[in-house]
């Protein structure tokens, strides 16, 4: 995994707010996921090992909130996938 991505999942695992969802979802992509832009602001990831998720892209700004960042790191604890 490259440093970027390692800092994002330890940005992730810190709970950061204003993470950069492009970040995200390079991550994302960097793990294996297939993406697909849905109806709105919706992208959907399904990963290697079937695990499939749906996030709504952060408007009018790409900095995702805290809330979200959680979501994103029990996902990534569901997949085993670590800082």
């Amino acid at each position: 995994m490259k440093r970027k991505h390692r800092r994002t999942l330890a940005a992730i695992y810190n709970v950061q707010a204003n993470l950069d969802w492009s970040d995200i979802e390079a991550l994302f992509v960097e793990l294996g996921a297939d993406v697909r832009e849905r109806a709105g602001s919706r992208v959907r990831f399904r990963f290697p090992d079937g695990t499939r998720a749906v996030f709504h892209e952060p408007h009018p700004t790409s900095e995702t909130g805290r809330a979200t960042v959680r979501v994103v790191m029990n996902l990534l604890k569901r997949m085993g996938v670590e800082p």
